[in-house]
C-alpha cells in the first residue's frame, strides 16, 4: 500500500469521526438566534425542551415567558422551533417538505443557518422563490416537517 495513500485514509477518518462526534454530542448554536426575538443570538444555557429536543433563548425572560406558555401558544412558534432543530443539527432532515419524497443531490438550500433538500429542482425553485419568513413557515411549520419526515440524530455508540 502506498504510504502516502494511507496517511491521507486515516487523515480523513479521524476528521470524519471528529466531526460525527460533535454533530451528535454537541450542539452549535452559531448563527442561531433567539426563538422569542430573532434579532439576538441565542445562548446554550437559555434553553426549553421542544419535542425531543431543546430550544434556545437569548435571555431568562425570553425563556420563562415561553415556559409559561400553554401548548397552544406553543404550538404558534413551532415552525420557529422546528427550524432552531434542524439549524442545530438535533433533527435530520429525511425527505422533501412538499411531495415526501427522498432528497435528490444537489437541491439543498440554506435557510437562516439551517440546510433543508428538495426531491427535485421544481420544489427547489419553488422555495427559493419564497421570502425568508416565509421559507421557515413553508419548511419547517409542522405539516412539512411531519412530512420532511424530520428524525432526531442519535447519538452514535462508541
Amino acid at each position: 500500500m502506498n504510504p502516502k495513500f494511507f496517511v491521507t485514509s486515516l487523515a480523513a477518518m479521524v476528521m470524519l469521526s471528529a466531526s460525527i462526534g460533535i454533530a451528535a454530542s454537541g450542539v452549535s448554536l452559531e448563527g442561531v438566534k433567539c426563538l422569542m426575538v430573532a434579532k439576538n443570538d441565542a445562548k446554550k444555557e437559555k434553553a426549553s425542551k421542544w419535542k425531543d429536543g431543546k430550544v434556545y433563548f437569548c435571555c431568562d425572560n425570553c425563556l420563562a415567558k415561553y415556559e409559561k406558555m400553554s401548548k397552544e401558544e406553543k404550538e404558534k412558534h413551532a415552525a420557529s422551533a422546528n427550524h432552531q432543530l434542524v439549524a442545530t443539527k438535533q433533527y435530520a432532515q429525511q425527505a422533501c417538505p412538499f411531495s415526501g419524497k427522498p432528497v435528490a443531490d444537489d437541491t439543498q438550500i440554506k435557510v437562516s443557518g439551517a440546510e433543508i433538500g428538495f426531491c427535485c429542482t421544481n420544489c427547489k425553485g419553488t422555495a427559493e422563490k419564497m421570502k425568508d419568513d416565509e421559507k421557515v413557515e413553508k419548511l419547517f411549520g409542522e405539516k412539512a416537517f411531519k412530512m420532511a419526515k424530520f428524525e432526531v440524530v442519535k447519538e452514535k455508540a462508541e
